[in-house]
C-alpha cells in the first residue's frame, strides 16, 4: 500500500510517502518539505501565533492535496515539540482538524523516543544487541536503550538545537562565553540521565538519527547523501570537537554555505553540535553510527504492525 506520513516539527513540515506492506521494507516514493519554523512563531505568553496557525493550516492543506495526488491510501499526521509545548495546543489542533480534515496527533517526548528506537531496531536488526539510540530535534533530545523492539528506558529532554539557540544564544555567531557556558550547563544536565542509561547495561551498538546528527557527521567527513542510505556513516567525538571550534565562529549565513548544511537549520547548528558533544561525553562514547531511519519510519512501521489502529 502507499502511505503518507506528515511530520510537523519545530523547523519543517515534512511529507514522506512510501510504498510498503507488513513485513516489507518501506520504499520512499516522495519527500516534500516546507520550512515553517513554528517554534519561532510563539507569542510572549507561549501560544502559537495566529500567523503560525495560518501557515500550518495552509501547509497541511497542501500536504493533504499532495498525498491524495500521489495515491496515498492513508495519511498519518503527527506533531512534536513545537506544537506539543505551545500554550494553545488544543486550539491549534482544532483549527487544523476543522479547516483541513486532518487529525493531527501530538506525540509525547517518550512516544518520539520509542518510535525512533523501533525504526533503528528494524534497520539494524537483532544482531545489534542492546541498542542505544540518540536523536536531536529542534525542541528536544531523545534517548532510548533496550534489547527488544520496545526500549527498556526512553527519555525526552528539552535540549533541542532550536530551543537552545533561542534560549541561550544572543548573537550570531554566539559569543565564546555563551558557547562555554552552554557546554558546561549541558554537561550538568545530562550527567544524571547518563547514569540512568548506564543502569540498563552496556550497549552493544550506539546510533544517532535525524538531520542534526547527519549534518554533523557529513561535516566531519562522512559520506554524502548521494552515497545512499546504506553507506556506513559515523560521528566521532574528536571530529566533533574540531568541528565545534570551527563552526562556533561562523555566522548562520556562512554556515549555510557549507556542503550538507541546509539554510533552514544553519542557525541552530552550533547548539546542535554542543548537544551532540555533551551527550557523547556524558555517555562516554567516542563514536556514533548514523542510522538513516528515524521517527517518520517508526510511525510507518508501527502503522503496518498494527492494522487495527492501536496507539503505541
Amino acid at each position: 500500500m502507499r502511505l503518507g506520513v506528515l511530520d510537523v516539527g519545530s523547523n519543517t513540515v515534512h511529507l514522506l510517502v512510501v510504498d510498503a506492506h507488513r513485513g516489507a521494507h518501506p520504499t520512499p516514493a516522495s519527500s516534500q518539505r516546507s520550512v515553517l519554523r513554528l517554534a519561532e512563531r510563539l507569542t510572549e505568553c507561549g501560544d502559537l501565533s495566529d500567523e503560525g496557525i495560518e501557515a500550518l493550516v495552509t501547509t497541511v492543506t497542501e500536504a493533504k492535496r499532495s498525498a491524495r495526488r500521489l495515491g496515498c491510501e492513508d495519511l498519518m499526521a503527527f506533531a512534536t515539540s513545537a506544537v506539543r509545548d505551545c500554550g494553545n495546543v488544543a486550539d491549534v489542533l482544532a483549527r487544523v482538524r476543522d479547516e483541513t480534515g486532518v487529525e493531527l496527533r501530538v506525540l509525547t517526548g517518550k512516544d518520539e523516543a520509542k518510535l525512533t528506537f523501533l525504526a533503528a531496531r528494524r534497520w539494524l536488526g537483532w544482531s545489534a544487541g542492546r541498542l542505544l539510540v540518540l536523536d536531536i530535534g529542534g525542541g528536544s533530545l531523545e534517548l532510548a536503550i533496550g534489547i527488544d523492539e520496545a526500549p527498556d528506558y526512553a527519555k525526552s529532554v528539552p535540549f533541542g538545537a532550536g530551543r537552545l539557540t533561542r534560549e541561550r544564544f544572543t548573537s550570531d555567531p554566539p559569543s565564546r562565553d555563551e558557547v562555554v557556558k552552554t557546554a558546561d550547563w549541558l554537561a550538568d544536565q545530562l550527567t544524571p540521565i547518563a547514569r540512568k542509561v548506564a543502569k540498563q547495561g552496556v550497549p552493544d551498538h550506539v546510533v544517532a538519527t535525524s538531520k542534526t546528527f547527519r549534518t554533523l557527521a557529513r561535516l566531519t567527513g562522512a559520506a554524502p547523501s548521494s552515497a545512499g542510505p546504506r553507506a556506513r556513516r559515523v560521528l566521532t567525538e574528536p571530529g566533533l570537537r574540531q568541528l565545534i571550534a570551527f563552526i562556533s565562529r561562523m555566522s548562520a549565513a556562512d554556515l549555510a554555505e557549507l556542503e550538507g548544511v541546509s539554510a533552514s537549520r544553519s542557525h541552530q547548528l552550533v547548539a546542535g553540535a554542543l548537544v551532540a558533544q555533551a551527550t557523547m561525553r556524558a555517555l562516554e562514547r567516542d563514536e556514533l553510527e548514523i542510522c538513516p531511519w528515524a521517527l517518520r519510519e517508526g510511525v510507518i512501521l508501527r502503522r503496518l504492525d498494527q492494522a487495527d489502529g492501536e496507539e503505541p
